[in-house]
């Protein structure tokens, strides 16, 4: 009996342990994006994904539909697209990423954005994000 419940207890805890964090869920999601790889970025996404204007408190983006017609869209439209991580920071289930993005849409003028991700159960539920004015 002893041996069952220690066996149970270490099963428990390595499935606990197998959960990404919410780093690696925005992490895995950046990767995906880079590589224009549509069904590894929606791996990450809440099927009831906000994405939200952060000076305006507009949603822009909502559901996970909208979201991979959107994201679809744009890896078509951007070959050499690419997402460099200016710096991160981890705060609870929120990722704050500043990013320097190429490539989009062909275009050959940078974006930088900051985004903060709010991660639910290995899932981006939420994007706000800032753009410079």
């Amino acid at each position: 009996m002893k041996c069952i419940l220690i066996f149970s207890l270490i099963l428990t805890t390595f499935s606990i342990s197998a959960q990404m964090t919410p780093e690696q869920v925005v992490q895995k999601q950046l990767e995906t994006y880079n590589n224009r790889d549509i069904e590894g970025f929606m791996s990450v996404i809440d099927d009831f994904v906000k994405m939200v204007d952060f000076t305006s408190g507009k949603v822009t983006l909502e559901g996970s539909d909208a979201c991979r017609k959107v994201y679809t869209s744009l890896f078509e439209a951007s070959p050499k697209l690419h997402s460099k991580i200016l710096t991160r920071t981890v705060f609870d289930n929120k990722v704050i990423d500043h990013e320097y993005i190429t490539g989009r849409k062909g275009s050959d003028i940078p974006i930088e954005l900051v985004l903060i991700y709010e991660v639910d159960h290995e899932k981006i539920t939420k994007m706000t994000v800032l753009r410079k004015q």
